[in-house]
């Protein structure tokens, strides 16, 4: 069985303002996106684990699913087609502590099988930080300690560490990271199975790094809201179900690669200041240091890579798991018609295109190009582009996303009354 499962998302539920992503809404983008399973995020905040308690059924595999199927109302005008959608039990937490004067945060991220073990979770880390404060909470323990606690709990608690190269809050990062997993996980380094990429890093960029050869590259949206679903997702060919998933993940049979945001793309993906509107590649030298205000650049995911990486690029081919890049659609239409992604002209365009093709991955990975043709040939353009990694870009840095095109300048050649009538 073929399916598609991202992994990160966050319910952001805060008790200051009582706002989260509910369970319908991402219910409904994960049908429009194609996704089948997707994760509950923050089952650490005990109001949003009484919200799941409440609308979740279990599925009997280890996943669940809503009692009351809602009706699709996030994209007005798109009928895509119906698919069940199964919920992941999870959470992220926030390691905070301070060795020999420096600070490090990193983030993790942590799954559960069922309710009662998530209970389990909550009581053994509510020793560490108040759980209620927000949905990804912060723990005072370092991340070997945390990861200790986790493999008490219950063999059915899974353990991987977020986005390991963005420059703050991870593992690696070159901000308020380690310089190795060993140093950050000690003695129970040899746990761990699979490590989460980042936005902003790909498998290529990951096997520079020889000490992440033995772990699975995973790949997710770290979605802050449900539009944001599927940026990066995971592909398994295996049982549809809580303990399969992981051992795919820990055994990588059953596991069949990841799709991947272009890494341009990312927000960390070069050195930066943004206030300064400097952006620096790996390959530049500025000792660090901003030119405009003479204080110190954020260390981006391509620059940290450098620093760590024991293989040359040429050394790697071969020697990465399989992976395609992706682009959310209403990015390629954008580009297309000369507006936001976000805009109101886009949003109908991107439900019409939802409603022909049944869902948003179909159609950017597998539809054929005539089919896409007949629906609009300059979206066919794109899409043959997409899939054949022909792009141009402008790197993110120092929390600004980066740019993806698939057209040269000029050639849309748009004018506005064809971007209208697009």
């Amino acid at each position: 069985m073929l399916y598609i499962a991202d992994l990160h998302t966050h319910s952001h539920y805060a008790a200051a303002t009582s706002k989260f992503l509910c369970l319908e809404t991402m219910y409904q983008w994960a049908v429009i996106k194609g996704i089948d399973v997707v994760s509950t995020g923050d089952f650490t905040h005990p109001a949003w684990i009484r919200e799941l308690e409440e609308k979740l059924q279990p599925a009997g595999n280890g996943f669940y699913t809503l009692k009351h199927i809602p009706e699709l109302k996030e994209l007005p005008g798109a009928t895509p087609a119906g698919r069940t959608v199964y919920f992941c039990l999870s959470t992220e937490v926030n390691c905070e502590y301070i060795i020999k004067s420096k600070q490090y945060k990193n983030h993790h991220l942590i799954y559960a099988p069922d309710f009662e073990t998530a209970g389990l979770v909550n009581k053994a880390l509510s020793r560490y930080g108040d759980l209620s404060l927000d949905g990804r909470p912060t723990l005072h323990l370092q991340a070997h300690e945390l990861l200790k606690i986790i493999l008490e709990v219950s063999p059915g608690v899974h353990f991987i560490p977020a986005h390991i190269w963005t420059p703050w809050y991870s593992t690696l990062g070159g901000m308020n990271g380690h310089d190795s997993l060993q140093d950050c996980f000690k003695d129970v380094t040899g746990e761990l199975f699979a490590v989460e990429t980042s936005l902003s890093a790909d498998p290529r960029m990951c096997r520079r790094y020889a000490e992440l050869d033995h772990l699975t590259l995973v790949s997710n949206s770290d979605a802050h809201s449900a539009f944001k679903l599927g940026r990066e997702v995971n592909l398994f060919n295996a049982e549809l179900g809580y303990d399969a998933l992981f051992h795919a993940i820990k055994t990588r049979q059953g596991f069949s690669g990841t799709w991947e945001y272009y890494p341009q793309r990312g927000k960390y993906y070069n050195d930066g200041h943004r206030n300064c509107k400097i952006s620096v590649s790996a390959k530049e030298t500025t000792a660090g240091i901003c030119p405009v205000c003479h204080r110190s650049l954020t260390i981006g995911v391509a620059h940290r890579v450098e620093q760590l990486s024991n293989r040359t690029e040429p050394e790697t081919e071969g020697n990465f798991q399989s992976f395609r890049y992706v682009l959310p659609l209403p990015e390629i239409l954008g580009e297309i018609m000369g507006f936001s992604e976000t805009s109101k002209a886009v949003e109908k365009k991107y439900a019409q295109a939802i409603s022909y093709f049944g869902n948003e991955f179909d159609l950017l990975m597998h539809t054929p190009l005539e089919d896409i043709r007949r629906f609009h040939p300059t979206l066919a353009i794109a899409i043959e582009r997409l899939r054949k990694d022909e792009k141009r870009f402008t790197p993110g840095y120092d929390g600004e996303h980066g740019r993806i095109w698939f057209f040269n300048e000029g050639e849309l050649n748009r004018k506005p009354e064809q971007a209208t009538l697009f």
